[in-house]
């Protein structure tokens, strides 16, 4: 399916997103805590923590993740980003 792609990498944005989310209001936390207050699995928040950390959105310290700077940025642009998503589906869409 030429959309399952797609549908993929929105599941792993959001997962980011949640992701980063908690580790922005309740940071410095660890995976433990991160995978209990979000029902993600371990595994999935530890890729996803290291993602972030590769994008410069979090870092680690001694109690666990805390945001950077950049996280701040991310989520001033975020709305757009995903307002422009959102036009580019509604084009999809009329195609239907």
């Amino acid at each position: 399916m030429l959309s399952g792609r797609v549908e993929q990498e929105l599941d792993l944005l959001l997962r980011h997103v949640i992701i980063l989310d908690r580790v922005q209001k309740d940071g410095p936390i660890g995976i433990l805590k991160l995978s209990e207050k979000t029902g993600i699995p371990e595994h999935r928040v530890r890729y996803s923590l290291r993602v972030l950390e590769q994008k410069g959105l979090i870092a680690p310290s001694s109690r666990g993740a805390v945001c950077t700077d950049a996280a701040s940025e991310f989520f001033k642009h975020f709305e757009t980003d995903i307002n422009n998503m959102v036009a580019k589906i509604d084009k999809l869409k009329a195609w239907v």
